[in-house]
């Protein structure tokens, strides 16, 4: 069976996906003579079990709901998932400022029902304020004009919302390494309101903000780069996309989703979690290191 491709769009995967599990569970047809039927190419028609880009057109899945004895009302919502492809998203106004291939990672965050992050460096975009972030772009992208640089902090702003809004809010774990706390972004001011921050985000009842202390060391018995986890919503039909395990780098990003994978992270973080202050702890430390920063 081949992989799924994890830079793929959620609805494109979805369809492929869908699509892939209607030929092998109605059909004994093979890639190749499904293709043949709809005189497209092969590349084509696996491109499109893959979940890949390309263009679809209603009549098009009409005709392969034909061929793999979909029924219609099951073709309808293949069609209505295709259509979900095709849509503008929010940030699409940010695109000329989003790196290339985050877009999918913005996607993926947006349609996530809960998230758990690990960050042993710096605060994650979720939870930068505006002048934190700031800072980190004007070192990141020092060629930026005043008002892309606005942009972005408008850009990341509006990516917030997915944990603060009121009406049905992503749920977050978040552990983030003491030395982050320590580590000066901006000036003393700019980290003291981040910290405080931070410490105020983590008492909303969807968001756990949890600090790794110094004294834990390793408790993975190695250094562990950033991470997210991404779990999704289910549909009104109780089914949800695989788990995506989201790896930042400075050369490039990794979506994974194995099931060995998945699980060797989701016990990497279980075990981080263990170690980290709890989380009233972790934030009267926030609050700490806010104070001794600003002076007080």
């Amino acid at each position: 069976m081949p992989e799924e491709n994890p830079r793929a769009s959620l609805p494109r995967r979805q369809l492929g996906r869908y699509i892939r599990r209607q030929r092998e569970e109605n059909t004994v047809l093979t890639q190749a003579e499904v293709a043949a039927a709809m005189q497209w190419s092969h590349s084509k028609y696996s491109r499109l079990e893959r979940g890949e880009p390309g263009r679809i057109l209603d009549r098009d899945l009409r005709e392969l709901g034909k061929i793999l004895e979909i029924p219609d009302e099951k073709t309808d919502a293949m069609i209505e998932l295709a259509r979900q492809v095709a849509e503008k998203t929010w940030y699409n106004s940010f695109n000329d400022l989003i790196r290339a291939n985050f877009d999918v990672y913005m996607r993926m965050e947006t349609e996530a029902g809960a998230m758990e992050i690990y960050r042993p460096d710096l605060v994650p975009g979720l939870f930068q304020t505006a002048d934190y972030a700031r800072s980190l772009n004007s070192v990141y992208f020092p060629k930026d004009s005043e008002e892309e640089h606005d942009r972005r902090i408008e850009l990341k702003l509006k990516r917030q919302t997915i944990i603060t809004r009121k009406r049905s809010p992503i749920t977050v774990d978040l552990v983030l390494h003491e030395s982050a706390l320590h580590t000066t972004v901006g000036n003393e001011v700019t980290m003291a309101t981040q910290l405080r921050h931070l410490a105020d985000l983590g008492t909303r009842p969807n968001i756990s903000v949890r600090v790794l202390p110094f004294r834990s060391g390793f408790p993975l018995g190695m250094a562990v780069g950033p991470f997210v986890t991404l779990d999704f919503k289910r549909d009104p039909k109780g089914m949800a996309e695989p788990t995506v395990i989201y790896v930042e780098s400075y050369t490039g990003d990794m979506y994974l989703e194995g099931e060995a994978d998945v699980g060797k992270y989701r016990r990497a973080f279980a075990t981080i979690q263990h170690a980290a202050l709890d989380a009233v702890t972790s934030r009267n430390l926030l609050r700490q290191v806010a104070r001794r920063d600003s002076g007080q």
